[in-house]
Parts: C-alpha cells; structure tokens; sequence
C-alpha cells in the first residue's frame, strides 16, 4: 500500500516511467492525476478511471487545475535526453528547472504534503572506474541535462520545507523496460533492439567500454511507491542496480539475441555523457526497503518479444 497518500499528482504521467507509475498506483486503490502535454506522453497510456490534464508543467493555471485536492506530487515531466540537452540548453532548463520551480510553486497553500523529484545519475561527476558510487560522490555535471536535474534537486530540498511538505529526491539510473519512446537519444536497449530487428548493427560510441547501471522501469516505480510509504522526508537516494554492464557486452549480447549475424559499429564518443556510472543504492534499501530485480541480460528475452509484438 502507497501508505496515506489517496490523490496523487503525477506530472509526465503519460510517459514511459509515468504510465507504469499510474497503473500501479491505480490499482493501489488510489486517486490518480496526470498533467501531461504529450509531447512523449500518449493519453492511450493511461486507464480511462486516471484523472487527465493535457497541459505544460510551467502553465500555472494547469498546475492549479491538476492539484486540486492532491496531497502528493511525484514530478517525472521532463526533457531526459543528455545528447539533446548539449544543443538545447535553454529549452531542456525551461522544461527541467523552471517547470520544477512551477511545479513547487503551484504546490504552496495546497494540501501535498511529500513531493517526490525524478532526478538523474547525471548529476554526478565522471566516475574513473565501473564501481558504485553512493550519494556522498562528487555532484559535477558534464551536461547541461545533468545541470539542470542537479539545480532542480536543490530547489526542491530547500524550497518543500519552507511549505510543510517532505521533499525526496530519486536519482534514476538508466531505465528500461516496455512502452519506452523509441527516439535516436534516449534509451540505448530500446534503441539496439530497434535496430537489430530492422537488421541494422547497434552504433556504439566511443569505446563501448564505458559501463552503465540499467534499472528495469518497474524498479523505478517501486522506488517512487517506497518514497511516497516512508518516513524519508529530505533525503536524496540512488535507484540502480549496483551492477556495471558496458555498452559493448549490451550490443554484444543483443545481437547474440537477435541476430548473431550482425555485428556493433563503432562512432565517436559524444559529449557529455559519462564513461561509469554505477550505483550503490545501500541508503535506498536501509531506509526505504528498496529491492531491485536481476541482471538486466535476464530481462532482454522478454522485451525482445515485446519489441517483436509491435511490429
């Protein structure tokens, strides 16, 4: 059970990681609302019993519509592309950052009461070597994205309790899983997979040695459920797996998957993205119970058929 909360607002609901969220919180016997613009979002996502409103997280006038009688806020609305971010500063900080701060604003004299932030590993420094980080690691960006996730966790914890409501931050780490919007920036799995059934090869950047930490989708919505049960107001917690994969053994291995024919090419690495990031999610499985699932080469069969269905 999601604990007191019974009318939750959850921004960027009809996402990726917001429509798994919702789902589960309705059948937690929940009140749900997305605020949604769908810019990535489909309302098709969401079960018609879902309160919806199509609007942009900066409009206050939306927020103030979607708040009505909310008592937490769990905000996933997002630009979440670090290659795009690089050429689109201003819009990926007006969306991030401003539409956090109006996300915050809108909250004053209403009655939430925890607000849960969305953030990124991409908050954290270049890691030298594939091992955990925790949350006591050094907080330098390499990509506006990562800036503006890094701006808006501050805000967040500084500005919730000033109003009464219990601020937790959730840094995700790379999140996949079914129903994840194919685009040529975000969500390298889906990408490979996409690829491979069109018979093209995975492009790998740089290397492919750089090693990342790939949390399933339902991981990340455990992880929103377990903030909005616990007594963990002011807390920032990594929600990964502990365990590094690299992009070369991913590519490997789904071409192994889904056609051993086909073999990784190789580009330039891109700016801004980091070489390790892998998380030590201890404080989230201490103070939270967070549990997350096996290895992510365990999950692949089942979304190479997903991938297979659609089609």
């Amino acid at each position: 059970m999601i604990g007191p909360h019974k009318r939750i607002l959850v921004t960027g609901g009809a996402g990726f990681i917001g429509s798994h969220l919702t789902e589960t919180l309705r059948l937690d016997r929940c009140e749900v609302v997305v605020l949604d613009d769908l810019s990535m979002g489909r309302r098709e996502n969401l079960h018609e019993a879902v309160e919806f409103h199509q609007g942009d997280v900066r409009d206050e006038d939306a927020l103030r519509r979607a708040l009505k009688g909310v008592d937490a806020v769990i905000h996933l609305a997002a630009k979440v592309s670090v290659r795009a971010s690089t050429d689109d500063f201003i819009n990926d900080a007006s969306v991030n950052v401003l539409g956090t701060l109006s996300a915050l604003k809108a909250c004053a004299g209403t009655g939430v009461r925890k607000f849960v932030y969305a953030s990124s590993m991409a908050v954290y420094a270049d890691s030298p070597e594939p091992k955990p980080i925790n949350e006591d690691y050094a907080c330098r960006p390499i990509s506006p994205y990562g800036v503006g996730k890094l701006a808006s966790e501050n805000y967040v914890l500084d500005i919730c309790p000033r109003m009464g409501v219990a601020p937790v931050v959730l840094r995700l780490f790379n999140t996949y899983g079914q129903g994840q919007t194919f685009t040529p920036y975000v969500g390298v799995i889906t990408i490979f997979i996409r690829r491979l059934l069109n018979s093209e090869p995975p492009i790998v950047f740089g290397s492919g040695e750089q090693c990342r930490d790939y949390i399933s989708v339902d991981d990340a919505v455990t992880a929103c459920g377990l903030a909005l049960e616990s007594d963990c107001g002011g807390q920032v917690f990594n929600i990964g797996t502990g365990t590094p994969v690299s992009v070369n053994a991913l590519a490997e291995k789904l071409c192994e998957l889904i056609n051993p024919e086909i073999k990784p090419v190789h580009e330039a690495e891109r700016p801004g993205e980091l070489r390790n990031c892998i998380a030590d999610a201890g404080k989230a499985r201490r103070m939270m119970g967070y549990n997350p699932l096996g290895h992510v080469f365990d999950q692949l069969e089942d979304l190479i058929d997903y991938h297979k269905s659609l089609k």
